[in-house]
């Protein structure tokens, strides 16, 4: 959009796109020069509390120990969690006149989030969602993401601020939505599924995490917030329903560890092959 477009063709002189029926300006953004960034892929959920941090790790963990060379984008500023599981820690960002340098896991998975710039990682990010918004451009615009086959951005919840920025700033290859087996599930996730069509960005499919617990005897599994519900919502919506995460005391003390990358769970095999066959998008 022209600077000086009144948004009323009938009255403005301005020459820009959206005279005459032309196609509006795209308000995408270029990633840093210095990178070269593939797939990138969007975990959102509906709402929060359901894991989607989690299945964020996991899934970039996953993908990780398929090769790809993978990327990590914590765009939840409020509420970083991603640097936790997997045990970095304020401080380790470099950067110099080109851009900033995102530190690497263990595995050589690279991380950017708010936490590994703050003095303390405990600080309140106490700011107004333009802030945030600007904040969460400058790890795509700014941070020298290098060669990266595939870029994950943990979102935080809802369909606010952030996530419009994203959808409308970032060039998304797809979104994977997270959720939880409870009942209030296709209300929640489609309002996700709604925003992703409304920006036309590809669904490739749902995770249901605290599906169910395994007992540690015999194995059986055991849905204790209840089943069907995600099938049936993912059947009426025309989704996948591409994997289901148990609840796992283990995996959880892992990532309070810091400990993701030891984890063995192979839950998000599935989603990573979702995530791989999604065709790269022209933008």
């Amino acid at each position: 959009m022209a600077e000086n477009c009144t948004h009323d063709c009938s009255t403005c002189g301005v020459d820009c796109p959206s005279r005459n029926g032309g196609e509006p300006e795209s308000l995408l953004r270029p990633a840093n020069k210095d990178s070269k960034i593939g797939k990138v892929i969007a975990v959102v959920s509906g709402k929060g509390g359901v894991g989607k941090s989690m299945v964020t790790s996991l899934l970039a963990l996953t993908c990780r120990r398929r090769g790809l060379d993978v990327a990590v984008m914590d765009a939840d500023v409020t509420g970083p969690s991603i640097p936790r599981a997997f045990g970095m820690h304020a401080g380790g960002v470099d950067g110099d006149d080109n851009g900033i340098i995102p530190p690497e896991t263990a595995t050589g998975i690279k991380v950017m989030s708010v936490n590994l710039l703050l003095e303390d990682e405990g600080t309140p990010v106490v700011w107004r969602g333009p802030v945030i918004s600007g904040t969460v451009l400058q790890f795509w615009e700014d941070v020298i993401w290098g060669k990266c086959d595939i870029m994950f951005i943990d979102m935080p919840p809802g369909t606010g601020d952030v996530p419009l920025t994203i959808f409308q700033s970032i060039p998304l290859d797809g979104i994977i939505i997270v959720t939880s087996p409870q009942e209030l599930v296709s209300m929640i996730v489609s309002k996700a599924v709604n925003m992703a069509k409304m920006m036309d960005i590809p669904v490739l499919g749902i995770v249901e995490n605290m599906s169910y617990v395994e007992c540690p005897d015999c194995g059986k599994k055991i849905p204790i917030f209840g089943e069907g519900c995600t099938e049936a919502y993912a059947e009426e919506a025309g989704i996948k329903l591409l994997d289901k995460m148990p609840i796992s005391p283990e995996l959880a003390r892992m990532c309070d560890a810091g400990k993701i990358e030891l984890t063995p769970y192979e839950w998000l095999n599935n989603t990573a092959d979702a995530v791989e066959k999604a065709p790269k998008r022209s933008v």
